[in-house]
């Protein structure tokens, strides 16, 4: 029986247009692409054009990147207690979600944001109470967000399992999310996953608070900074204090096999072979599958 490999790709950037973005991300060997729907820190953004989206969706086609991830702005922020930054942060998403859709990019990548004054509890509860109005206001959108692990840096909202459950078991319609699961992330969070007993045993923890079925996609980062930091700063793969036991693990765990994993490591060309960095990465990634 065949066996299948692993989706792996990148973000790429969308600069001289979105279709571009799909056309890097072939030239490097991805099978996956992660893209922003507009610049990501920035409010607003131009409509998007009948031409830019039959530009990205002609390209799409024919390098046959099926497996399309967005992710959304930066400056959104769900959990705040300032009431004009909440509701511009809820409305800016669902500009992102459309554009999302109308590209035809199934999910949206969401940091679920920082409670920065207010209570951790009223800050879940914010995030909850806006996806649930989100929701309310794309019904009938077929795109899906996605909430990202973070690594707790500051006040930001999950970087614990638990709170990730919080706010996944809170809104009315959770068939409408999906978790992203960031290796960077988890191990800043303090979250181990190097060895087959630590990768067992923080799995097993996910499993049983979100459950692996809500992974929809996968960020594999490695990290310049310690295990439980809680400070965010990628690394490329096998060059940071990750371990490349992690990776591994992921790359060789049959239950998550079918999630597409983008990279989100540094950009530019790796000084001793000269190639770009993403293309070192995945190749590193793909010689570490059994």
């Amino acid at each position: 029986m065949a066996v299948s490999l692993p989706i792996l790709g990148a973000h790429m950037s969308m600069a001289g247009g979105f279709h571009r973005a799909i056309e890097r991300g072939n030239d490097l060997g991805c099978q996956c692409v992660q893209i922003f729907v507009k610049n990501n820190n920035q409010w607003r953004a131009a409509a998007l054009t009948d031409a830019e989206v039959d530009r990205f969706q002609a390209a799409v086609r024919r390098y046959d990147l099926r497996h399309l991830l967005a992710h959304s702005s930066y400056l959104i922020n769900l959990a705040s207690p300032d009431r004009t930054l909440w509701q511009k942060s809820l409305d800016a998403l669902i500009v992102e979600l459309h554009r999302a859709e109308r590209l035809g990019i199934p999910y949206v990548v969401l940091h679920p944001g920082a409670h920065t004054t207010g209570s951790l509890q009223a800050g879940l509860r914010r995030v909850v109470r806006a996806l649930d109005e989100i929701h309310r206001q794309t019904r009938g959108l077929r795109v899906i967000c996605l909430l990202e692990n973070t690594a707790g840096q500051g006040t930001s909202l999950g970087w614990q399992f638990e709170q990730l459950a919080t706010m996944l078991d809170g809104v009315r319609d959770p068939e409408r999310l999906g978790v992203c699961f960031d290796t960077c992330h988890a191990f800043a969070a303090g979250y181990q996953l190097a060895s087959e007993a630590e990768y067992d045993q923080t799995i097993g923890q996910f499993q049983r608070l979100v459950g692996l079925r809500r992974i929809k996609a996968i960020h594999l980062n490695d990290s310049k900074r310690e295990c439980g930091s809680r400070v965010d700063r990628h690394e490329h793969i096998g060059r940071g204090l990750v371990g490349i036991g992690a990776f591994r693990q992921l790359l060789n765990d049959s239950r998550l096999r079918r999630v597409p994993m983008y990279l989100e490591t540094p950009k530019g060309d790796d000084p001793r072979s000269g190639r770009p960095w993403d293309m070192v990465n995945l190749r590193r990634l793909r010689r570490l599958v059994a």
